[in-house]
């Protein structure tokens, strides 16, 4: 028995749940790309990260499954042992080739791949430069590697332009971190203005692109909406607009043999499923080639901005920043009354004041449903 342990995790709670910041697993059956079952419920849903719908598309359901048939139901091992099946070499070369990189290096999760990148390039007398509102996995990295971190303000280039000024002639090497498409926020961030920072001061670029693969840049990323920033870590996800598992990041040949030989997160874990791997691979197949359907995500997202008259949506993503936890949770229960499930989000997750609606837009969501969430949202607003 350990008493104090759980007195102490009962109190915890019950701070979070007088601040109404407590997090609860709700059991969701996700009927296709688009509906979701919830006590007993269906919910048209605009909470999930499968903007291209991609996680029930026939061909790569498929492809799962003859991954699966062909080479088992898991790895068995991490690569470096047996567990690199035939499948994962595969998708790295065509990630490379897709990215523009020389090489890429197929990693777990986007957890994984930034705990473990950041730590293998940079360490003690190195320092990393954050963009304040970067992904919980680059802080994570950070944090790992023993740099110096320095926060930079959100998407504000004079603040690092200001701070790689003061802080670069003291550090071994620099690594500039940030979010391509941030994922509360949906914004972009400059590339090209960033890219153009790091190379005035030697410092090497990360990006982490999880929600702009598939959907920005013809499909292609944020990067490709900035032809002439320079990446040196091109990081993203397989979880978003691929619609399965896993995370990738692709850069320079040397640099992908390094992390394969010392990136701890890739050293010490077992290899992606086939299963992933083969449904990641039929998904780029479809991403690379079917450019209508990459650009209906943020034509969708626009459609609802509009209809609000706010800013147009630079992605699918579409914050409705209400403030209070409390609030926000109610606004949440109101919409699921309408048939809509739109997922609160609450700090930590977001600043405090910050609690919002995160709205994610998909290829499949019906105009006319859009317009239906545009006037019940509209209605919750106006009652701030």
């Amino acid at each position: 028995m350990t008493d104090s342990l759980s007195a102490f995790a009962a109190a915890k709670l019950a701070d979070l749940d007088a601040a109404h910041l407590r997090r609860r697993l709700t059991a969701t059956h996700r009927l296709d790309g688009l509906w979701v079952e919830r006590d007993g419920r269906p919910l048209l849903s605009f909470s999930c990260n499968d903007y291209l719908n991609l996680s029930h598309h026939p061909a790569v359901i498929e492809a799962a499954a003859a991954a699966a048939r062909a080479y088992g139901a898991g790895a068995g091992a991490s690569r470096l042992v047996t567990g690199d099946h035939p499948l994962l070499g595969e998708l790295e070369t065509r990630l490379a080739a897709f990215k523009g990189t020389e090489a890429a290096c197929v990693f777990g999760s986007g957890y994984l791949a930034n705990a473990g990148l950041i730590p293998t390039v940079v360490g003690p007398g190195d320092g990393v430069f954050v963009d304040e509102l970067a992904h919980a996995c680059i802080w994570a990295g950070a944090q790992l590697s023993g740099a110096r971190i320095i926060s930079f303000a959100h998407n504000d280039v004079a603040d690092l332009a200001a701070k790689l000024e003061a802080e670069r002639v003291g550090l071994r090497h620099a690594l500039i971190a940030t979010d391509g498409v941030f994922s509360m926020d949906g914004d972009l961030a400059p590339l090209d203005v960033i890219s153009d920072l790091a190379q005035a001061h030697e410092a090497w670029l990360l990006v982490d692109d999880a929600h702009g693969l598939g959907v920005v840049g013809q499909g292609r990323g944020t990067a490709a909406l900035y032809p002439s920033a320079r990446i040196d870590l091109a990081m993203g996800t397989f979880s978003k607009a691929v619609g399965g598992y896993g995370a990738y990041v692709c850069a320079s040949g040397p640099v992908v043999d390094l992390l394969r030989t010392r990136a701890r997160t890739f050293v010490y874990s077992t290899g992606l499923p086939p299963a992933s791997a083969g449904a990641a691979l039929a998904a780029l197949d479809i991403i690379a080639g079917d450019a209508e359907l990459t650009a209906r995500p943020l034509a969708k997202a626009r459609r609802f901005t509009r209809a609000l008259g706010l800013p147009d949506a630079q992605s699918p993503i579409v914050p409705v920043v209400l403030g209070e936890a409390s609030r926000t949770l109610g606004a949440m229960q109101a919409l699921e009354a309408q048939g809509f499930l739109a997922v609160a989000i609450r700090p930590p997750t977001v600043p405090a004041g910050g609690a919002r609606l995160r709205l994610a837009f998909t290829a499949g969501h019906d105009d006319a449903d859009i317009d239906r969430l545009a006037q019940a949202v509209g209605a919750l607003m106006e009652t701030a």
